[in-house]
């Protein structure tokens, strides 16, 4: 594994050395990602609609500026639509964008049978027939549509549908968010509020680091802003619990109670921040030896943080853990871990234990060429005689990448990957990629 980072690392310092000759000097005043939406901003195509007199240039800009505010916006989202219709006031605009993204990797010394690396799925022991594997795939290819505007009503209103192309086979159309947001609430099909994606490393893998937790909900979400720098949220989201029932002592039951989730934020810039999360949840399952149903609570916290130390670098961080969480958290939500049997009281389930854990930097050579580092791991815990010793116990992921930005829109990028899983039982196995990314965004 330290062999072949440290060449990607090397062939990257040789590749952009030079590169890192000619610094920008806007990036004294302002951080790569602000250059990079300044350049954009710029080349929107507006086609004004409707009577009466065209509003300010100022007003545009506001109008414009509405469609990069998302405290929930993941780095594989698309960006804002080039081409926008807005009303001539600028108190109503509309955008259609999407990007095609195209995916490719090559396995070697260990493969991971599916698109996105997962350390969960890699085989153990290790398969001398999954050694190497080549594949691709348009998985991530999107469409979304969006409203923003302005009403005496109900004051800032967002709609936003968003789809894309990673249903059955990579190809299957299926919808990923479809939200309505006015002032403080959120109503809709949009990312858990117990998330937190600009606190995660970007990486071309579809899958990114498996200690973040990171779901799509149905909810109904508040977020309020108290001052620049502190902001709230609560929501009540609908539950899709992961229980590990055998049908013979256990038994699984449909989920009657929604999740509560919140976090409390402080924020230094628009960009920079440290937030607190906590969840509450209740899973039901029914006690097939003593005929009755049961419910236990699950809960679980999450602390996670972007910085920015100077201009052009960013470090990122996330650290969960809990009970009965593990449907939201990366590898651990393959499998049916929120509930699982005690095995020493027949009949009975628990909640275990579970820690996930990101970490990652990115440093911008120029405003359009960076690289990123990430480590993730996500660990189980099961202290209860029913364990399985070929269970999974504990996955490990690092990426290495290199990302240009060619165009304000047009993005290429090549990145090394390393897993590895370890069950209970002390067998492992691990697996390498080499992946690359083409990325057009409109």
């Amino acid at each position: 594994m330290k062999r072949y980072a440290l060449a990607v690392v090397a062939v990257c310092a040789v590749v952009l050395d030079g590169a890192a000759q000619s610094v920008d000097r806007s990036m004294r005043t302002m951080t790569p990602e602000e250059i990079s939406q300044a350049e954009m901003k710029q080349g929107h195509k507006v086609v004004f609609v409707g009577d009466g007199e065209q509003a300010s240039q100022d007003s545009v800009m506001r109008m414009i500026n509405m469609f990069y505010l998302d405290q929930f916006h993941h780095f594989k989202d698309p960006q804002a639509p080039y081409f926008l219709l807005m009303s001539k006031d600028a108190n109503l605009s509309m955008g259609v964008g999407g990007a095609v993204r195209m995916r490719g990797w090559a396995d070697f010394d260990g493969s991971v049978p599916v698109n996105g690396f997962c350390p969960y799925l890699i085989p153990v022991p290790s398969d001398p027939a999954q050694r190497r594997r080549i594949g691709g795939t348009p998985a991530g290819t999107s469409l979304f549509f969006r409203v923003i505007g302005f009403n005496t009503v109900v004051r800032n209103f967002n709609a936003y549908i968003q789809c894309d192309f990673s249903g059955p086979d990579n190809v299957g159309f299926r919808l990923k968010k479809a939200y309505v947001t006015m002032h403080d609430w959120t109503v809709g099909y949009a990312t858990t509020t117990f998330s937190d994606p600009s606190a995660e490393t970007p990486t071309i893998d579809g899958a990114g680091p498996n200690g973040k937790a990171s779901r799509t909900s149905m909810l109904v979400r508040w977020m309020h802003s108290f001052s620049p720098r502190w902001s709230m949220a609560a929501s009540v989201e609908m539950p899709s619990s992961q229980v590990d029932a055998d049908g013979v002592e256990t038994k699984r039951l449909s989920d009657w109670m929604p999740d509560y989730v919140v976090f409390g934020q402080y924020g230094w810039s628009h960009d920079q921040h440290v937030r607190l999360s906590g969840m509450l949840r209740v899973l039901p399952y029914r006690d097939l030896v003593a005929g009755v149903n049961r419910n236990v609570v699950g809960w679980g916290v999450q602390a996670s943080a972007v910085v920015r130390p100077v201009n052009r670098m960013a470090l990122y961080g996330i650290l969960n853990t809990g009970q009965g969480y593990c449907s939201y958290m990366g590898d651990l939500s393959i499998g049916n871990y929120d509930l699982v049997s005690t095995g020493d009281d027949p009949g009975r389930m628990h909640a275990p234990m579970a820690l996930g854990a990101s970490v990652g930097m990115k440093y911008n050579f120029r405003y359009n060429l960076y690289s990123c580092v990430a480590y993730g791991q996500a660990r189980y815990y099961n202290s209860h005689s029913q364990l399985i010793p070929a269970d999974y116990k504990r996955g490990r992921y690092l990426a290495a990448n290199l990302f240009w930005e060619m165009t304000p829109r047009l993005q290429v990028g090549v990145e090394y990957l390393w897993g590895q899983r370890t069950d209970f039982d002390g067998g492992h196995n691990h697996a390498n990629r080499v992946d690359a990314l083409f990325q057009f965004a409109f």
